[in-house]
């Protein structure tokens, strides 16, 4: 069962309108450190010149680190790549470094989130509410970016606003720790008992949000600056940046969730939160190095409204993402199958976390997969080969149904699926999030970005619905397959497979690859109003349907 989770530049035509148009890159593109604004209508050339100015040219290496020899400081720093694309230099290591940290987080928050509630004896209601806020600021993902787009803060759009969000982070971890006694102990049974001055539901859920809002903040920062840096990359390394951030960012996932669940059981809920508090505070210094130009030319809020129109409206926008969301629409999950393995199977609490943490180590294998070989395969041929293996090994789900598991443990069967399932997931995330990048026009990266991702990730959320909706087509009760009655639970199973390897019919929308996204903008189809408009809408509906859905989960759990 799959499990779910760029750019073109807009430039201008020679009389001053604004024209989506397929970007070149120029080797060795890097900025310079002065703070003189923007004025040249080509961002190109003028980053090209700037970088001659400061000496940032590809294979300037004036401040490689003497002790180490030729060999390892070009692997640390490649020659052929901008010095702005080098991730370990101090003035970009802020950029894997927050990656890194929202992995990490989402990793650590996990055991804190879901079990300290419980203990503290909230309702089922008030659980819900509490898993909804952290999550919810994630919904206004695009007016983060468009904030940050057209109202840069203290002179840059994207450092200021990232050491506001990680600084929330912090302070509202601090003040959950300052202000309420996260000490647990243990009672007769060994079950664990919080302090009677523990946080009431109310603080913990204020908490929560604030820190769920200055971690979506800074992630939309940091996705910002990479679709930014990623139009410098060379074209032979195209996409290396991006799956570098991300295999930082999964690997953080996987390395923080067995250890937050580890840590959660002997030690408790305290040194959980004051790691979360420490780690957002570690990124201050880093954001401190990181070089933005300072006090650049912004366009104003109309010229970038009326620039993301124009990209919306080019086929090698809409036709693309419209795949996308499709595709993601149709990987429907069995949402029976979590009560199967623990009622039928007997699945232990520890064995179902097994499964959540081999989960995180195998997308982690995918991402690398994918950055060390899959990277040179065209996106069709990713998604045709991932998503008919994917089927493959979904449809072996009806095997362990009807218990023939070639003398495996069922557990161990189990198992094995997921690993192969979560690694085709994982080659499958990036050639999308790379091909996102190739479509956000120069200068309002952040929105367009943030538009792009919210559409691919409202697609999953709806899929999500449906899956639950599904769940009353035929009987797969816990009362019913406890019974021995699963013909329910293989049918559905059937189905649920049947949608998601459907999405290979619509690959065709897909570009082979990002030479075939640019030819698609002078297309007869491109400059569509009708396709802009129908992708807009979709953007919007889909962030109401997420804000509508945030809410009423936690005014009325349940709904």
């Amino acid at each position: 069962m799959m499990r779910s989770t760029s750019q073109i530049e807009d430039g201008s035509d020679e009389h001053g309108s604004s024209k989506f148009e397929p970007m070149q890159i120029v080797g060795g593109e890097t900025p310079s450190r002065d703070n003189n604004v923007f004025s040249s209508s080509n961002p190109k050339r003028l980053l090209q010149q700037k970088a001659e100015e400061a000496g940032f040219v590809m294979g300037n290496n004036h401040d490689d680190i003497s002790w180490l020899s030729r060999e390892w400081n070009d692997w640390l720093f490649p020659p052929h790549v901008p010095r702005s694309c080098q991730l370990l230099r101090k003035e970009n290591l802020v950029v894997p470094a927050c990656y890194l940290t929202v992995g990490l987080l989402q990793g650590l928050s996990g055991p804190f989130i879901n079990v300290y509630p419980l203990e503290m004896g909230a309702t089922e209601a008030q659980q819900t509410t509490i898993s909804s806020l952290r999550s919810l600021p994630a919904s206004f993902k695009l007016a983060f970016g468009f904030l940050s787009d057209n109202l840069p803060f203290m002179g840059y759009r994207r450092k200021s606003y990232m050491t506001i969000g990680w600084t929330l982070c912090t302070l509202s971890m601090i003040s959950l720790l300052m202000f309420s006694d996260l000490s647990t102990t243990k009672n007769e049974k060994w079950e664990r008992v919080v302090s009677d001055n523990a946080p009431s539901v109310g603080f913990l859920s204020a908490t929560l949000l604030l820190f769920g809002t200055g971690f979506w903040f800074a992630d939309v920062m940091a996705d910002s600056v990479v679709a930014e840096k990623a139009k410098l990359e060379p074209e032979e390394t195209r996409g290396h940046l991006q799956s570098t951030c991300y295999a930082c960012r999964f690997f953080g996932l996987m390395v923080a969730a067995p250890f937050s669940t580890a840590i959660y059981s002997s030690r408790g809920p305290k040194l959980i939160v004051a790691i979360m508090a420490a780690l957002p505070a570690a990124m201050l210094p880093m954001i401190y190095n990181f070089w933005e130009v300072k006090n650049a030319k912004v366009k104003s809020t109309s010229e970038q409204c009326n620039e993301i129109w124009n990209t919306v409206c080019s086929r090698a926008v809409w036709q693309p993402m419209g795949f996308v969301y499709l595709y993601n629409l149709l990987q429907v999950s069995n949402s029976a199958w979590r009560e199967f393995l623990k009622s039928v199977l007997g699945f232990t609490a520890n064995q179902l976390n097994i499964l959540l943490i081999v989960a995180y180590v195998l997308l982690y294998v995918g991402i690398m997969a994918y950055k060390y070989y899959f990277i040179k395969w065209s996106w069709r041929a990713v998604y045709v080969f991932t998503t008919l293996l994917g089927g493959f090994f979904s449809a072996l789900q009806i095997c362990l149904i009807q218990g023939y598991t070639f003398g495996l443990d069922p557990f161990l069967f189990a198992l094995g699926d997921d690993v192969f399932a979560d690694v085709l997931s994982g080659i499958q995330f990036l050639p999308t999030t790379i091909m996102m990048v190739h479509l956000c026009p120069f200068g309002s990266e952040g929105a367009s970005y943030a538009m792009f991702t919210t559409v691919s990730n409202s697609a999953y959320t709806l899929s999500a619905a449906i899956s639950t909706q599904m769940l009353g087509i035929w009987d797969v009760g816990k009362e019913t397959m406890m019974a021995g009655d699963l013909s329910g639970m293989t049918k559905l199973t059937i189905l649920t497979t049947l949608c998601q390897v459907s999405g290979v019919l619509f690959v065709k929308l897909l570009p082979r690859t990002k030479e075939d996204l640019s030819t698609l903008h002078s297309d007869a189809y491109s400059g569509s109003k009708v396709g802009g408009f129908i992708f807009l809408s979709v953007t919007i509906m889909s962030v109401l349907y997420s804000v509508v859905v945030g809410v009423l989960n936690i005014v009325i759990p349940g709904w």
